[in-house]
């Protein structure tokens, strides 16, 4: 097994070695979050993405994970978080799937609406949007997939470097 996949005593992976996917299914537990982001950051910085790039897929990520543990499995830890993802040297795929029954990502407020301002819903999607070149929740809520997609060395969504 590489150095850079080495799961936490809560966490069972498979490196699927077709696809060059690592699969991975962990606690409902925040700290777990943690150690898949700094597992991708390594994966990353790997394949020489650049800090601005991992910065964004790191934050996306969290928000994510964070939403599938909290919003999605309640914070209960007997329920599980199932994540796959895949970097290669110039994108970076991953699909993220909660035990929860879901949700209506229709009905998440505007966070950037006025009325809205002071809350804190919304947020992680629009952070999740901002960040990746792609971002899709499958029904019934509680399946996530986002990409990152590197075009000669831009980020892909918005021209930057």
């Amino acid at each position: 097994m590489p150095d850079l996949l080495v799961p936490s005593k809560k966490c069972s992976m498979n490196l699927n070695g077709h696809t060059g996917a690592v699969e991975l299914v962990i606690a409902s537990d925040p700290m777990e979050a943690r150690h898949i982001q700094d597992e991708v950051e390594r994966a990353l910085r790997t394949n020489h993405f650049e800090d601005h790039d991992i910065f964004g897929v790191r934050l996306a990520l969290e928000e994510a994970l964070i939403n599938a543990i909290k919003h999605g499995n309640q914070l209960d830890r007997n329920k599980k978080v199932h994540i796959s993802y895949r970097v290669q040297p110039d994108q970076f795929h991953v699909h993220i799937r909660d035990e929860g029954t879901g949700f209506d990502p229709n009905d998440v407020p505007d966070p950037l609406d006025p009325e809205n301002l002071e809350r804190s819903c919304g947020r992680g999607l629009l952070l999740m949007r901002h960040y990746m070149s792609e971002v899709a929740i499958d029904a019934p809520g509680n399946s996530l997939r986002m990409s990152k997609v590197r075009v000669n060395g831009h980020n892909g969504v918005n021209g930057h470097k």
